[in-house]
């Protein structure tokens, strides 16, 4: 498991993002959380507007394309967000790095999670990785 030690090394990974110069290898679950915190925390930036505008950019400056089968996915970008802010809101004294730290090392930290949610053939559809689709398992616990 990847563990930070400094808020700068999240601020690297988001603004390599934002400028398409993070190496492709570095864009793990992990770099896609440390992204999503450091926007949240932002002021005057909407996470939900400005992620998906973030990896789509991204992915395709590292040549991956935004397509029905890869590439930028609306409803797990969508989750994973809420799923940090959840996590960020209910420890605002911590160090962005701790607050990832623990968000990697809680249930959301797995890849998996969201298939407590959907099921894969709703999760892996066209229409979720184009638009937000409602948990056909249970809601959202946020």
């Amino acid at each position: 498991m990847i563990h930070y030690i400094s808020d700068s090394e999240i601020e690297r990974i988001a603004l390599g993002v934002i400028d398409r110069t993070l190496p492709k290898p570095e864009w793990t679950h992990a770099a896609h959380f440390a992204a999503a915190l450091w926007v949240l925390r932002r002021p005057g930036m909407n996470a939900e507007a400005e992620m998906p505008k973030l990896i789509r950019a991204y992915n395709l400056a590292t040549g991956v394309e935004n397509t029905d089968s890869s590439g930028y996915h609306e409803t797990i970008t969508l989750a994973s967000l809420r799923a940090a802010r959840d996590w960020l809101e209910k420890r605002p004294e911590k160090a962005l790095h701790e607050v990832l730290n623990g968000l990697l090392a809680s249930r959301y930290g797995r890849s998996d999670w969201l298939l407590e949610y959907w099921s894969k053939p709703v999760l892996f559809s066209v229409m979720a990785r184009r638009a937000w689709i409602d948990p056909d398992l249970k809601p959202l616990p946020f």
